[in-house]
């Protein structure tokens, strides 16, 4: 699948620190994108969002930067400056000068191995370099490789996150998703209602469930704040303003809220870019577009955790992935049906 490269105009790359592990993630609209942002968790790290008012002034941005590392991360976005600067891509300004306009955030992976490791205006660069407009990396690599959910009971009984990617294309409009999930609450199949991954039971051999964990009482004793995040980005090739970007990404929050328990706490930053590339030539509702970016999101947030690998080693805490969980992660059974 190729998701958000799916949306023409757009390309995607990755830079990988493998030695924490840690990343960021960048996705490049050469020729602009018209975008906005909606912001829903309470432990935020960005850059340029205030820029995305509908009222402000600029209305297209030149990349998109999603990175590791948590504050520190958003030194990236200096690296991805820099590389659009040098491929003469940016806001014209004047007759010769062009300023690249480079919203950014961050998630929180800082207690994934070694903290003073992460990603810098090198990695940013880097991330550019390998930009392509073809097939995505998924998993644990960019933003997602020192990713982690289900927290709410402490890093030693979370499991993998990663970045996943999807998309739809419907009446000739392509909307596509990527996400870095790296949430406090727990991945859940919104087709079934069962957990993919998230939080462990106390031996770490099964699923807590922490919404049902809560509702028993099982209140954990402390509640990290600012140690978690997903970022994602949604798009679309379709016309939109930036007004209409701006209520894509309030609504593709939805696809979060369907795919994530608990969402949008305390402890987590999560944000929603929106991009429209105009690209198809077609316009669109946003009602429409917005509907199908929540779907997608939803998706991508399953795909990230399912291309997840277990994480192990010195130093590192002890991370199964979903794959490992894959018999736990069933369909729970029918409450409905008569038991002998």
């Amino acid at each position: 699948m190729k998701g958000l490269t799916a949306i023409a105009g757009l390309e995607v790359g990755h830079f990988t620190d493998a030695r924490r592990p840690t990343g960021c993630t960048v996705v490049i609209a050469r020729e602009g994108a018209v975008a906005g942002v909606d912001v829903r968790g309470s432990s935020p790290g960005t850059r340029e969002t205030a820029l995305l008012d509908p009222v402000n002034a600029i209305d297209r941005v030149h990349a998109v930067v999603l990175a590791g590392g948590s504050a520190f991360g958003l030194d990236a976005a200096g690296g991805v400056m820099r590389w659009l600067d040098e491929h003469g891509i940016g806001a014209a300004i004047g007759p010769t000068l062009r300023v690249p306009i480079v919203p950014a955030a961050i998630l929180f992976d800082l207690w994934v191995g070694d903290a003073s490791i992460r990603p810098d205006a090198a990695s940013g660069y880097a991330a550019c370099e390998a930009a392509t407009a073809g097939a995505i990396v998924e998993g644990n690599v960019g933003a997602g490789a020192g990713a982690s959910v289900g927290k709410l009971f402490g890093i030693e009984r979370a499991m993998r996150g990663g970045l996943g990617t999807a998309s739809v294309a419907v009446a000739g409009v392509t909307v596509a998703a990527l996400v870095a999930v790296n949430a406090i609450g727990d991945v859940i199949d919104p087709a079934s209602g069962s957990v993919v991954a998230g939080a462990r039971t106390a031996d770490g051999s099964g699923f807590a469930d922490t919404m049902t964990a809560l509702r028993r009482g099982e209140i954990p004793a402390h509640l990290a704040v600012g140690a978690a995040t997903t970022i994602a980005v949604v798009a679309t090739d379709a016309v939109l303003t930036k007004a209409e970007a701006t209520k894509v990404a309030q609504m593709a929050h939805d696809g979060l809220a369907r795919s994530i328990n608990p969402v949008h706490t305390m402890g987590d930053g999560d944000v929603v870019f929106a991009l429209a590339t105009g690209a198809s030539g077609r316009t669109a509702q946003a009602t429409l577009v917005g509907a199908l970016a929540a779907d997608v999101l939803a998706e991508a947030v399953l795909r990230a955790v399912r291309a997840a690998t277990g994480l192990h080693g010195d130093g590192l805490p002890d991370l199964p992935a979903a794959a490992d969980f894959s018999a736990l992660a069933a369909s729970p059974p029918d409450k409905n049906r008569d038991t002998p």
